[in-house]
């Protein structure tokens, strides 16, 4: 996608996506580091709904793991949240709009039953989750313009990321060269081969690691393409689920591990009969979008090229990509009484 080609031209969507490099590239690392000093729970929750949730939560806790982190990291959906003892906690509560009405109920519990902090990570200023929280991180990116968020995602990964790198000792991102390769992801050229089979494809299974993309990607499937979509975390997919998949079906597999490709043709292309697609950074058995190479930070360059996938499918498919039928941009939205 890009901005110069007319089939892109007024879609509030793809502006959103292609300005997300550029909103990488200006972060203002410091104002996400001043929030170090404010954690002093002895566990730390990143709530939030949807998007706000998937993958900024996900790919920070899967690097806690990769890395051995300082802090104790968990994620969990803000109603569930309710049911946890979070006195000991530094509880942050993600949310685009600041008005998602789980993140308003959680804030306003914690307030009766006591945590170690409150946080919001919002891009709405004066909203409810920014005015009661104990201190908000206000986005830098603005208003998106689309239902679906895109750029507001990464950059509530990115304040994650950064202030928990930063925690553990470990290195910053190079916000110049990773906004090189996002751009580069979202504007590589997708076979018409891929567009036709995604456009043509029953269901788009997305497969991968629990760091949040592939779960990220599935959720954009339904609201890019109006097609059905599944996460199959991990090797899931070589796992009994091809019981109910059909040969009209197709799957993009993110980062494939090298020792189960073979397994993933052999079921999914061999048994099944579908379809199946790469985001890859090295070689793979699947064609698709290569990357560049970008360590740590792949995630973020992995989630514009599955933007870019669904973009091309979802206008092959003459969707609208700014209006969905029935999403809203906030699902569940806190009223006051």
């Amino acid at each position: 996608m890009n901005e110069t080609d007319s089939r892109y031209s007024g879609i509030g969507l793809v502006a959103d996506m292609l300005e997300t490099p550029g909103i990488v590239r200006r972060l203002d690392t410091a104002r996400i580091l001043e929030f170090s000093d404010r954690i002093n729970g002895e566990r730390i929750l990143l709530s939030g709904e949807g998007s706000s949730r998937i993958f900024p939560a996900g790919k920070v806790l899967a690097d806690s793991w990769r890395h051995s982190y300082r802090d104790r990291l968990h994620t969990e959906a803000c109603t569930q949240a309710l049911e946890y003892e979070l006195g000991s906690a530094t509880v942050f509560v993600a949310s685009n709009s600041g008005r998602t009405k789980e993140g308003v109920r959680l804030i306003r519990h914690l307030r009766e039953t006591g945590c170690a902090g409150i946080y919001g990570v919002v891009a709405t200023p004066g909203s409810p989750i920014a005015l009661e929280a104990d201190a908000a991180y206000l986005l830098s990116c603005g208003p998106e313009k689309a239902i679906a968020a895109s750029k507001s995602v990464v950059e509530q990964a990115l304040f994650y990321d950064i202030l928990f790198r930063a925690r553990s000792g470990l290195p910053l991102p190079d916000l110049g060269l990773l906004a090189e390769e996002m751009d580069r992801a979202l504007r590589l050229p997708v076979p018409p081969e891929i567009t036709a089979s995604l456009a043509a494809a029953g269901m788009i299974y997305w497969a991968g690691r629990k760091d949040g993309v592939a779960e990220e990607l599935a959720l954009k499937t339904n609201e890019m393409t109006r097609k059905k979509s599944d996460f199959l975390e991990g090797t899931y997919a070589a796992h009994g689920i091809e019981e109910v998949m059909a040969g009209s079906d197709a799957a993009v597999i993110v980062e494939p591990f090298p020792a189960e490709e073979k397994k993933f043709q052999d079921v999914l292309v061999g048994v099944v009969g579908m379809k199946a697609f790469a985001i890859s950074r090295g070689p793979s058995a699947f064609p698709g979008l290569k990357l560049g190479a970008s360590g740590d930070f792949a995630p973020y360059v992995q989630l514009c090229a599955g933007w870019n996938l669904l973009v091309e499918t979802g206008t092959a498919l003459g969707v609208n990509l700014d209006k969905p039928l029935r999403a809203r941009k906030i699902g569940n939205e806190f009223l006051a009484s």
